[in-house]
């Protein structure tokens, strides 16, 4: 794999969670990571965040974006680096880094922005933080209301992935 000419051997998706804990971004996990640390058993190759959008986050998250030479991620390859004010729309904004993929999202599906998530989450320990990671009847409700395939493939995996953790809770 090729990152801003800079050859890596492979994406290391807790270094881009690391990192963002360190810049002191305000974000949820969401995508399949936040299924995997949930227990899912599925696979994943990128981080994807929704960021809050307050002025002092994007900054951080700038800062951040900058430090592991993020670009834009593009079918024709063309480097372009991105803007603090890109952040402040409604936009996703797909990366290649120099620790691999992370895709900055603004909302996920019905228009759901970090605010609208927060109360959808649970708090993940990781290195020593906690995170916030949707919570797996969010991920589950918003997979059945998708129309992406691969999203409808993992939506068993995550119902019983849940119904697996409510199992547990009983005992």
């Amino acid at each position: 794999m090729h990152t801003n000419g800079k050859k890596t051997t492979g994406a290391d998706l807790s270094a881009i969670i690391e990192g963002l804990i360190r810049a002191d971004v305000k974000f949820i996990l969401v995508g399949g990571l936040a299924a995997v640390v949930q227990g899912a058993p599925v696979t994943t190759m990128d981080v994807d965040i929704v960021h809050n959008r307050s002025s002092g986050n994007i900054s951080k998250l700038f800062t951040f974006l900058r430090s592991i030479d993020a670009t834009y991620r593009r079918l024709d390859k063309k480097i372009i680096e991105p803007k603090e004010e890109d952040f402040l729309g409604m936009g996703h904004a797909l990366f290649s880094t120099r620790l691999g993929p992370l895709d900055v999202l603004a909302f996920i599906e019905e228009g759901k922005t970090y605010d609208d998530l927060f109360k959808h989450t649970v708090a993940i320990e990781f290195r020593g933080h906690t995170i916030r990671v949707l919570d797996i009847k969010m991920l589950i409700e918003l997979k059945r209301a998708s129309k992406d395939a691969k999203d409808k493939q993992r939506l068993s995996v995550l119902e019983e992935t849940l119904r697996q953790l409510e199992e547990e809770e009983t005992y």
